[in-house]
């Protein structure tokens, strides 16, 4: 019953802000419309349909909302207008109970609280979708934010997600877009995605990795954690003071160096992909921080490590090389990248492949260069490579997301921004040094144990090759042996098929110059029918 009551209250929402209505006619579902017309209430005519939807989704609540966030992480799925919408959806939502998540912290730790922390604000700094935080202060004094999970949560996402699956599953089987849309498979991975976020133990070690990548840089800091206190639902980690990256009046007032901010944004960027290839993947305005400690030399800080990408060694290679053709124009370069890496099937027309791509990006290198947008660059061209069948591919579509994000934010802060006089040398740099001898020789120091390892079985690999190439050896005449009988069986087929065709032609005559005789005796007429059967078979 209760999940029907759900299901009634997604399907009013639905019906309310006209959700099928934003598909396009030939891709909307008979089926959903026929369910959400009688919830249709109210005039929305004044909202977009980015806003239908935004609006739709935090009612529906956390769930919903954070649904919502993933989708706007798939430029490759959703207009840009919807994108922009889905990206206001804010994190602080109904936050619940303090004394429930007082008990929830001290179940998890086994202990009260007043033995765990010598402070422990009740009031909550944040309430977010999935976890809330609260501020909190230890024995030896540092100060630390405690993070728990909603209670309860996991029950309302399997209820919330179960359904999403069934609406998908309706929108892929009656709409004529359903199969490229791939609702199910969103679902699917929205469902992997929140899951993985409820475990905050693989948040804490996210912060911990990021926290040891920029260790000593200037460029961001990441909180520490307190592992002793961690557990799956409950998070402690250090207390961050600073400015949210989207504060400029704060960032102004503080003599903030703007310019410089907002390049070492793009640095973070390329530096997480491709040196480190652990990149935090989630980095909307909430997430990030700005150090207000020293103006002149400005640091970003980041929260919530639940979400990062990362590449395999050829995708970074592929990755630098088809951003340093396309930004060069040279369209036959990328398009032979994008097959070589596996990206597009193997047998894609390169030249046809090489003239869709230059439809698409010449009129956005017609423009300034510090006016081009790498993200919307990165966007078109994958967009472009899904016409010849490439396949959608999670880790690239989370870094196009993050580079959208990082030159969203360093634009908002520096509107002159531009990405490429910072990422072109980058790229350059690390394109050199993947090839340097020092790299080189990491990598087989890095190797060599294992090869090391395998080396004693290399006399026994040899050995058994050339054995079983010998045996192939001495079995190639009885191999000949058996294609001839296989001919000589073919040709005794041909030679019967021969004689069957004869023999029916002559009872077939036979049969004709003698039916007026034997149809005046029956039994002759049997036997004669008998004996031209038999005849054809044993032909």
């Amino acid at each position: 019953m209760t999940q029907f009551r759900r299901l009634l209250t997604i399907l009013a929402t639905f019906g309310r802000y006209r959700i099928d209505e934003l598909l396009p006619d030939q891709a909307r579902p008979r089926a959903l419309s026929w369910l959400l017309r009688p919830f249709r209430r109210g005039d929305t005519s004044h909202l977009s349909r980015g806003e239908c939807l935004r609006h739709a989704l935090e009612d529906l609540g956390p769930i919903f909302i954070k649904f919502g966030q993933l989708l706007s992480t798939r430029p490759d799925l959703l207009p840009p207008d919807i994108m922009l919408e889905l990206n206001k959806l804010q994190d602080r939502v109904q936050p619940f109970p303090p004394e429930q998540f007082r008990a929830l912290v001290e179940r998890a730790l086994g202990r009260p609280v007043t033995e765990t922390f010598a402070e422990f604000d009740l009031t909550p700094l944040a309430s977010a979708s999935i976890a809330q935080v609260h501020a909190a202060r230890l024995p030896s004094g540092e100060e630390v934010v405690v993070k728990a999970v909603r209670p309860g949560i996991e029950n309302v996402i399997e209820q919330d997600v179960a359904l999403m699956a069934w609406l998908a599953q309706l929108i892929e089987r009656y709409s004529p877009d359903g199969e490229r849309l791939r609702p199910v498979q969103v679902v699917e991975e929205y469902r992997q995605t929140i899951f993985d976020e409820l475990d905050l133990m693989r948040e804490a070690a996210n912060a911990a990795q990021l926290r040891r990548n920029f260790d000593n840089s200037p460029l961001l800091y990441v909180p520490q954690i307190y592992w002793e206190f961690c557990r799956r639902q409950v998070l402690v980690m250090e207390r961050i003071y600073g400015a949210q990256v989207t504060d400029l009046a704060t960032l102004r007032a503080h003599k903030v160096d703007i310019k410089l901010l907002a390049e070492r944004g793009v640095e973070i960027f390329f530096t997480q992909v491709f040196e480190h290839n652990f990149f935090h993947a989630d980095m909307h305005p909430g997430n990030v921080y700005v150090s207000l400690e020293n103006p002149e030399n400005p640091s970003y800080i980041a929260l919530d490590m639940a979400i990062i990408g990362s590449l395999s060694r050829e995708d970074q290679f592929y990755l630098a090389r088809n951003l340093l053709a396309m930004f060069r124009r040279d369209y036959r370069q990328v398009a032979e990248l994008h097959v070589l890496s596996g990206w597009v099937p193997k047998d894609t027309s390169i030249g046809a492949f090489e003239a869709a791509i230059r439809t698409v990006c010449e009129p956005i290198f017609a423009k300034p260069i510090k006016d081009i947008s790498f993200g919307d660059a990165l966007i078109t061209l994958f967009q472009t490579a899904r016409r010849f069948d490439m396949p959608v591919q999670p880790q690239l579509v989370l870094l196009q997301k993050t580079l959208v994000n990082i030159e969203g934010l360093g634009r908002q802060l520096y509107p002159d921004l531009d990405l490429w006089e910072t990422a072109h040398p980058f790229l350059e740099r690390w394109l050199k040094k993947r090839f340097h001898p020092k790299t080189l020789f990491n990598e087989l120091r890095r190797q060599g144990p294992e090869w090391m390892e395998k080396f004693p079985e290399i006399p026994h690999l040899v050995v058994d090759t050339i054995s079983k190439i010998n045996d192939l050896g001495s079995t190639a005449p009885e191999l000949q042996r058996a294609g001839e009988l296989l001919q000589d069986y073919a040709r005794q087929k041909r030679r019967r098929k021969r004689r069957r065709a004869i023999a029916a032609l002559a009872f077939a005559g036979a049969a004709y110059w003698l039916w007026p005789t034997l149809a005046s005796a029956p039994l002759e007429g049997v036997l004669l029918v008998a004996i031209g059967l038999i005849a054809l078979l044993l032909s």
